[in-house]
């Protein structure tokens, strides 16, 4: 059975509906289909157990949820990212957000156009 450690170092059995929760809590009225938020929750449980560890910490589950948030909707993973990193000050946020805009102004790897 796969356990999780809490930041306060308690140890609980690992619950897809914890992180169904927090996943369908960000992306509260944003145009994110509950297909999708299925698909990130078993994305993020499947990378767990294919790492085959038998513990893991919350710290772990918190950051492969913000990266495939990252990748579904970016106000979702802003508001995702506030709560788990919690979020002291105002900087922080801004940095955030800051690396979302940096990244959306990375070019995208563009494949070779196919043969016609």
């Amino acid at each position: 059975m796969l356990t999780v450690r809490k930041k306060s170092g308690a140890i609980e059995p690992f619950e897809t509906g914890k992180i169904r929760a927090g996943i369908e809590k960000a992306c509260e009225k944003r145009p994110v289909t509950a297909e999708q938020i299925d698909e990130v929750v078993l994305g993020v449980e499947n990378s767990l157990r294919d790492d085959g560890l038998l513990q893991v910490t919350s710290e772990d589950i918190g950051q492969r949820v913000m990266a495939a948030l990252r990748d579904l909707d970016e106000v979702a993973y802003v508001r995702f990212a506030s709560v788990y990193q919690e979020f002291q000050e105002v900087g922080s946020f801004v940095a955030a957000v800051a690396s979302l805009e940096e990244q959306a102004a990375e070019p995208k790897p563009t494949t070779p156009a196919e043969p016609q």
